[in-house]
């Protein structure tokens, strides 16, 4: 499944490659309402990595790394 079709799909499923972020960059704040913020990861040898929260139906993507990001090393 590419990443598109998981993201519309099942955004909320806790996999390897699909999870929140811990700490501080777990939690992302929009508009007074407080969500968890996740990460997917395309391919599992990969280090792109897409942020990302969900508020109802809606995928917000937040930031695409082509590389591993230094905020989660």
């Amino acid at each position: 499944m590419d990443a598109w079709d998981f993201l519309t799909r099942t955004p909320g499923l806790e996999t390897p490659t699909n999870y929140r972020l811990r700490g501080e960059l777990g939690r992302v704040t929009r508009d007074g309402a407080t969500h968890d913020r996740r990460q997917h990861k395309p391919t599992l040898k990969g280090d792109a990595r897409i942020w990302f929260y969900v508020e109802g139906h809606v995928v917000y993507l937040e930031q695409v790394h082509t590389s591993h990001p230094n905020q989660t090393k």
